[in-house]
């Protein structure tokens, strides 16, 4: 299982993540009807999903959060931040930083304060580069030690370009 740090602290992730199956929770069941969303539950859906069940989405009872990939635009939610409890953007591997860009833009160009989660291949390497751009959680790849990445916020101690890093 994944292991979750928020704000430098391990931590227990409510959030139910929808599958990518878009087509399951757009089209009719067997039933003939469009399924439901869990009503209390706090949802992460991926971009394609909230595009096309935006308003359920937020007609319910539980937080709404959305997943970019690396190749979504971030502009594409900008509208609804102050709507999202949570925004997680995917690194589909190490070597991949346009997730980095996406976080600056959401923190700076269009002033997202909620949670924003860094998910995917996600090595203890990049966290304190990602806390400084603007992550404030963290979903580890498998295999990840929570102790060493832990330590890893500690290990750069100067930067020398601005940051977005909020004050821990």
């Amino acid at each position: 299982m994944a292991t979750l740090i928020r704000q430098r602290k391990p931590a227990t992730d409510s959030w139910q993540r929808l599958d990518r199956d878009v087509g399951r929770w757009t089209s009719p069941g067997e039933d003939g009807f469009v399924p439901d969303f869990p009503r209390g539950a706090d949802l992460l859906v991926p971009l394609a999903l909230w595009r096309l069940r935006r308003d359920d989405l937020l007609d319910r009872a539980g937080g709404a959060g959305v997943q970019l990939d690396a190749s979504d635009d971030p502009a594409a939610i900008a509208a609804d931040l102050d709507r999202l409890a949570l925004v997680a953007i995917e690194f589909p591997k190490f070597s991949d930083g346009r997730g980095f860009s996406a976080a600056q833009l959401l923190r700076s160009r269009y002033g997202y304060r909620g949670e924003l989660r860094a998910v995917g291949d996600v090595a203890r390497d990049q966290l304190a580069y990602l806390e400084r751009c603007g992550f404030d959680a963290f979903v580890l790849r498998e295999g990840e030690k929570v102790e060493d990445a832990l330590a890893a916020f500690g290990e750069v101690s100067v930067g020398y370009q601005p940051a977005l890093a909020r004050a821990a």
